[in-house]
């Protein structure tokens, strides 16, 4: 019998190997072919989503330019010199919200199926902006208290002190309080604890005087290094009625 070297012996093992896996691939073709399509169509949707997205985001985001423009805009008479190229004016602040209403809620009915683009939490949050300056409170709490449970939190609390806020103008102190007090136990950077307590002795100055004094003076306790916030919370303690 020849004698077979190691090396010789190696290289009959990589040939049988090789033709197995050629084997298999000739026989497994058909499926091999399917799975890499499938591959190639999924990783194609995949772009072309990622496509969509960022179309979709950037039309948002363009409409919601133009959206808060209109919210900002100046209201009466310009003056001659006195706005920059281009800036917009409405005769009167009831047609500059009734406007930027309608922007806002375009983009949000452009763009109500998921993903939505960033720029429809934002434009819901001013949609209840407008119709609470538009004073149609019914429907700025119903859209403030959607925005107000959104998972982004210095946008949900900027909506839940709105809320708070159109509930003190409708008598309803109690219910403020609690979004106010929510608000400076979880404190944000839109929001800081400092704002919402401000808010809740304000929301009591008229029909409580003496709860807004108490919330005003242990303000000063934590707030007293602060200077500028000092101030005003002695100005407002000044002007409490008696």
């Amino acid at each position: 019998m020849a004698h077979i070297s190691r090396q010789e012996l190696k290289r009959d093992e990589l040939k049988t190997t090789v033709e197995e896996f050629e084997e298999f691939v000739k026989r497994r073709a058909k499926d091999i072919a399917t799975v890499a399509g499938i591959v190639i169509v999924v990783a194609g949707l995949a772009g072309g989503l990622k496509v969509y997205q960022e179309r979709q985001e950037a039309d948002a985001n363009e409409r919601l330019g133009v959206a808060l423009r209109t919210f900002r805009a100046y209201v009466g008479a310009a003056v001659p010199g006195g706005l920059m190229p281009g800036m917009q004016t409405f005769p009167t602040a009831r047609d500059k919200y009734k406007k930027a209403l309608e922007q806002f809620q375009e983009i949000v009915q452009k763009h109500s199926r998921y993903p939505r683009p960033k720029a429809v939490a934002i434009a819901r949050y001013h949609i209840g902006l407008c119709q609470a300056l538009l004073g149609d409170h019914a429907a700025a709490t119903k859209t403030l208290e959607e925005a107000a449970r959104d998972s982004d939190r210095n946008l949900a609390a900027l909506a839940q002190f709105a809320l708070a806020g159109e509930l003190v103008k409708v008598g309803k102190i109690e219910d403020a309080a609690k979004l106010y007090q929510e608000l400076a136990s979880r404190p944000t950077s839109a929001v800081p604890e400092a704002t919402a307590r401000l808010a809740l002795a304000d929301a009591y100055r008229a029909t409580q005087p003496a709860k807004a004094r108490q919330i005003y003076t242990e303000m000063e306790k934590k707030f007293g290094s602060d200077l500028t916030l000092a101030q005003v919370l002695k100005e407002q303690m000044a002007s409490l009625p008696k």
